[in-house]
This record gives structure tokens, sequence and C-alpha cells, in this order.
């Protein structure tokens, strides 16, 4: 589905004709890469890119046993409701939420938005990107996002992907920012 464009949105002052020549009302030219643009901005955003952003958003929040919410959070608090944000309904617990999922994912194959659990399910956070996550730590620290240490791989117990679709969706977003724009055919009204 594509949103009109008019030539009051294609032609800004930052884009208007040196001469500033009156923009025909009647006349717009779509390409291939303004259609492509389009596209990806309505693309739907994968669940879990929602809940990461709720949590990188909580960066700063104080940590606080059993916290939820305005307060702050604790680490299972913390995906609770980055979760929640993104529509996906979690347990409240770290090994309530790592059992929720028959599916577990491997330390090689982390992606963003994965839940890692650490400490015999005691500990959990975020995969925010490659080699780092966003957590809650622990009384007296802060909401933040660390790099994964050699201590936390040892620590390791496993990991869920709690939106297998937005996984897929996010792929094929990638599919479709990596194919080239569309051929559009010249028309004139």
């Amino acid at each position: 589905m594509l949103t009109c464009v008019t030539a009051a949105t294609l032609a800004s002052p930052a884009t208007a004709a040196p001469d500033s020549a009156a923009v025909d009302p009647y006349e717009v030219t779509l390409t291939g890469q303004v259609v492509k643009q389009v596209q990806e901005r309505q693309a739907p955003k994968p669940s879990w890119e929602k809940a990461l952003a709720y949590a990188m958003d909580k960066r700063g929040t104080p940590y606080v046993w059993g916290g939820t919410g305005r307060r702050g959070y604790d680490c299972s608090g913390l995906m609770l409701r980055a979760y929640e944000s993104a529509g996906i309904e979690l347990p409240r617990t770290a090994a309530q939420q790592y059992s929720a999922f028959s599916r577990k994912i491997a330390w090689k194959d982390l992606k963003p938005g994965d839940l890692v659990f650490f400490s015999g399910l005691g500990h959990v956070g975020m995969i925010s990107k490659p080699g780092h996550m966003v957590h809650a730590p622990r009384t007296g620290d802060v909401v933040k996002e660390e790099k994964l240490s050699s201590w936390r791989r040892r620590a390791f117990v496993g990991a869920v992907r709690p939106d297998p679709k937005g996984v897929k969706l996010t792929d094929r977003l990638a599919e479709l920012r990596r194919a080239p724009a569309p051929v559009m055919p010249t028309a004139t009204l």
C-alpha cells in the first residue's frame, strides 16, 4: 500500500529549483527510489524492534527488586514491560520467561530482541546489538546496555526468541532494502 504523494510533498524549499519556478500541482514524478522509500517507511515494525526500543528508552531507570514500571525495574520486569509494549505477553519471572518458549537459541545464533538468561535462570537481559545486551543488573544500579563479557558467556544458560514472526518480518524488510528500486513508467497528467 502506498501513500498518496503530492507535488507539495515532493517539492520542499530544500529541493526547489534555483529559479524558483512554480510547481505544477498536476505534475508529479515518482521515481522507483521514492516508491521504495515509501514502502520501507510503511512496512510494519517487528515486535522485537518495539520491545528493544522500549528497553533502550528505559536506560538510566533505577533497578528496583520486583519492579515493573515507573519507580524502576528488575531484570524480568523490564523484559515483561518491553515485550508488553510490543503486544507480546511474557510471564513475570526470568525462569518463567525462559520456560514459556520451547525453542531455545544458542549463543552463536543470538539476534537483537532475543532474551538471554544467566546464572541458573536468575537473570535475564535482551540482546540489543551483536555482543551487547540491555538489562536491569542489580540493586544500586540502573537499566543499561553493556557488552557481553566472557563472564556472561560462562554464566549463559540459554536464550529464547519471543517473536519468531517478527524475525521473519525483519528478514523480509532486509530483502526489501537490498532490492533495487522498481522501474517506474513515466506519466504526465
